[in-house]
């Protein structure tokens, strides 16, 4: 496996900057960079890429309704070129609250949007023709009757480093899980229990993966949690600070019968845990909800505890397919993000 991070920039960009070519040197393969409704993702990406040399750099995730496709398509050769070949493009829906309410747009047909914008991005970096795309959701150029008529098929002006950047999906449900293992690069899940990954994600894997193109190769997954190594009681109530997470994403990110996150707690096995924290959530009992957070969810979804256990732990992602380990590192004090890598690293082997 490799190990990869989701980088917050909270704090500011600079200051990112400066911890992610800390964790370069300390052997980190991947940094996610997030995009939600703060600042944009590829202003910090293309701040990075010139920041660092090494460690690879992923969007995680932009949205796809908030770009055409073909900006998308070329905002991520742009970043590639200027890392020298080292970007991931990840792609995701968001959500309604997001999309809708922040960006004014409908929130409409994700999966059919999806498929179309991964073949629109691999024809502009390919280059072989003028771009043309006549899909459901998006036509280049417009068609007869739209527009003013001038448009005309392009190719990108610039020369891509790579004719195929890898592209990752961020799904959950079955048909979109099934979507990505038919037509991406590599997954994105969240909140992932690798013993229970078969079970919830199995059949839609296999048949993604029964129509999926050989000549792409097997499907990435990168899929983590929190990570703390110590033997002492501190270092395992460290597993609490997932507590406001799961929360906010299975008892907020949604309304009900809207909410991916719980839907997803369900399908592991945690139907009546699901049900109370998202009635305490919706109902303004924010404290109430992340107290009834199951502590086996929260052990199941974290690297955290004794170093022989992480391993285990780290194992068992490997086993379910995981190719690429992210982690949110919690450092013990006095010690540092990047020592903390450096340790996951030599646990991973």
């Amino acid at each position: 496996m490799k190990l990869t991070t989701t980088l917050s920039y909270a704090g500011g960009f600079k200051e990112a900057a400066r911890e992610v070519s800390d964790l370069e040197s300390a052997g980190l393969d991947l940094v996610w960079v997030a995009e939600a409704y703060g600042f944009d993702g590829p202003s910090l990406l293309g701040y990075l890429a010139a920041t660092t040399s090494r460690v690879e750099l992923g969007a995680g995730i932009l949205p796809i309704y908030t770009r055409t496709p073909t900006l998308i398509a070329m905002t991520a050769a742009g970043i590639d070129a200027l890392s020298d070949g080292r970007f991931h493009l990840g792609l995701g829906a968001s959500g309604p609250q997001v999309i809708e309410g922040f960006h004014g747009v409908p929130y409409t047909s994700p999966l059919g949007r999806t498929r179309e914008i991964v073949e629109i991005c691999r024809d502009v970096w390919r280059r072989e023709v003028p771009l043309e795309h006549h899909g459901r959701y998006y036509q280049m150029p417009l068609p007869e009757g739209q527009g003013t008529g001038l448009g005309k098929p392009l190719k990108i002006i610039a020369h891509p480093v790579r004719d195929s950047i890898p592209i990752w999906i961020a799904a959950l449900g079955e048909k979109n899980v099934a979507l990505a293992a038919e037509v991406a690069d590599g997954w994105m899940p969240i909140l992932f229990i690798p013993e229970r990954a078969g079970d919830v994600w199995g059949s839609s894997l296999a048949a993604g993966a029964a129509r999926r193109d050989p000549a792409r190769g097997s499907l990435m997954i990168t899929a983590g949690g929190l990570l703390a190594i110590g033997e002492d009681e501190a270092t395992l109530e460290l597993r609490n600070l997932q507590r406001s997470m799961v929360a906010l994403y299975v008892g907020g990110m949604g309304a009900k019968g809207q909410n991916f996150y719980t839907e997803l707690a369900v399908r592991y096995g945690f139907a009546r845990e699901a049900a109370q924290i998202q009635d305490l959530y919706l109902a303004g009992h924010k404290a109430e909800a992340e107290a009834a957070v199951p502590a086996a969810f929260l052990e199941l979804t974290t690297l955290i505890g004794p170093p022989g256990y992480v391993a285990e732990r780290m194992a068992a992602f490997a086993e379910a397919g995981v190719t690429h380990l992210q982690v949110v590192p919690l450092p013990r004090p006095g010690q540092s993000a990047a020592q903390l890598i450096e340790e996951a690293r030599r646990l991973m082997g």
